[in-house]
């Protein structure tokens, strides 16, 4: 069969499950175990022939051999015994469940991916069908997985300005499906002639990431795995623990992130009436600048410390984070201080699968200690005012970002030129502050715009309906939130 008619074939047996009330995210993880299966069987065939730890009876021929009650038994027994076992295994089969009511159905998916061969498949090939069916989960708003997928163009972008290089280590804290790992990994090998030796750091050492949800952890795991990266029975560079935590063991060249939306930390437990509550977290770090429970604070002062001194961070942050006093200020003063942080990219609404959200790309270098600030100015590339995007009708693509790229000047930084100009060009979206403009701002605040909004001066000249409404929608979202963080400190 070609490429385009297995992804259309797994494409439509998804719409079949999903009449029986299977999500897409479920059909996901149910494709995550059969696939794992299905290859770990190949591997351990000619002319691979590799000794795997999977026990016989739970194989991919113990599935083959069975129908009807008696497969759906055995399913749920081997997702069970699975998750007990070692290394990326067990990691993949974690909290493992048939979430495939009907055993003809269920067969029928086992024998769709009995019937091809994975491995000989081309990475891309996989890689497409896999990535496919995860933007596709993210569209779905009411599982909340849109909250772990970041708009790939943005990605894209974001790794065409960092430029990553072969032999060299990428963090992401809080790293969703694996995005950024996937466009770093294919930037590095297309700008890159790799050697072995390149090639097999690039494959094992290269990206280090921690995700705390099992369920989209696991979709990492398969994510890198369909995309050659990592192994199937090497060790895994995924961690399920909380990044922030504790301070990070090592440090990273890179670190492209964007952590998770929502300004609280918080944890659930159960109070002693047996009711679930949620208590916000405090992070108290001695490496820390202040102690809070704003989560996009902490990410920040995390992130910093994950860097080696010579280490480029890009972070997808909201615009709390550029503008918020207490422990805001005193974070921004910081990070101005002790890193170089000279880019910011204002991002327009409408791209992101969670609703309400305003946000930036905030570019900073680590540096050494020193006594002076290390950041001098800070370029603007303002991508928000008069822009309008929606995810169905004018999704973000890679090329409405190009200006952005050619205007950030990727390792050529020093030549760059604003386009702002108050006389011959007050459109321009391009412009730098110099340190001490934002240092007198009211506290510090990075949150700066200059362009005039059309909409607002031109009623002839308004956006779409739907475009309108959405943003009405994210600002009362955004409204609601804070209201809701006034109440809780109020309580």
């Amino acid at each position: 069969m070609t490429s385009s008619a297995i992804i259309s074939k797994v494409w439509s047996f998804c719409n079949t499950l999903r009449d029986d009330g299977v999500s897409y995210g479920d059909y996901l993880e149910q494709l995550t175990y059969l696939l794992f299966l299905k290859m770990a069987d190949e591997y351990s065939k000619p002319p691979y022939n590799r000794k795997l730890t999977i026990p016989q009876e739970y194989n991919w021929e113990s599935l083959t051999e069975k129908r009807g009650a008696e497969l759906e038994l055995h399913y749920s027994v081997l997702l069970r015994e699975l998750g007990q076992q070692k290394g990326v295994l067990g990691q993949i089969f974690t909290k493992s469940q048939n979430k495939i009511q009907d055993p003809a159905k269920l067969y029928k998916l086992i024998d769709m991916i009995h019937r091809e061969n994975w491995i000989m498949m081309g990475t891309d090939v996989k890689g497409d069908i896999y990535e496919g069916l995860l933007e596709k989960n993210a569209e779905d708003t009411k599982s909340g997985a849109g909250q772990y997928f970041t708009p790939r163009a943005l990605i894209r972008a974001m790794v065409a300005c960092i430029r990553p290089e072969p032999n060299k280590t990428i963090a992401d804290p809080a790293c969703g499906t694996g995005g950024f790992f996937l466009a770093a990994y294919d930037y590095i090998v297309d700008n890159n002639k790799l050697d072995r030796e390149q090639n097999v750091f690039l494959k094992y050492h290269t990206f280090y990431g921690n995700e705390i949800v099992a369920g989209t952890r696991r979709l990492a795991l398969m994510n890198l795995f369909l995309h050659n990266i990592g192994d199937i029975d090497s060790d895994n560079n995924i961690s399920p623990a909380d990044a922030l935590i504790a301070q990070s063991s090592i440090t990273y060249d890179y670190v492209l992130a964007n952590p998770p939306f929502g300004k609280k930390s918080s944890q659930t437990f159960t109070n002693e009436e047996g009711e679930q509550e949620k208590e916000d977290l405090t992070y108290n770090r001695q490496d820390f600048f202040a102690t809070t429970s704003n989560k996009q604070l902490n990410f920040v002062q995390h992130i910093r410390t994950m860097l080696k001194t010579t280490g480029m961070a890009a972070v997808v942050l909201p615009d709390n984070v550029l503008f918020e006093g207490g422990a805001g200020e005193l974070v921004r003063k910081k990070i101005l201080e002790t890193t170089d942080l000279h880019t910011i990219l204002r991002l327009p609404t409408g791209i992101f699968y969670a609703n309400g959200v305003k946000a930036n790309v905030v570019f900073f270098d680590a540096k050494p200690s020193a006594k002076e600030p290390w950041t001098k100015e800070i370029w603007y590339y303002d991508y928000r005012t008069n822009v309008h995007h929606t995810l169905k009708k004018n999704p973000l693509k890679l090329d409405d970002l190009q200006d952005f790229i050619d205007s950030y000047m990727p390792g050529k930084r020093h030549k760059r030129v604003e386009t702002f100009h108050p006389e011959t060009n007050p459109e321009g979206r391009w412009r730098k502050f110099s340190y001490e403009e934002i240092v007198s701002r009211d506290k510090t605040s990075l949150d700066i715009t200059w362009l005039k909004d059309k909409s607002l001066a031109d009623l002839d000249n308004l956006p779409d309906p739907d475009v309108l409404a959405l943003d009405i929608m994210e600002n009362l979202e955004a409204g609601l939130e804070n209201f809701r963080s006034i109440i809780k400190q109020l309580q």
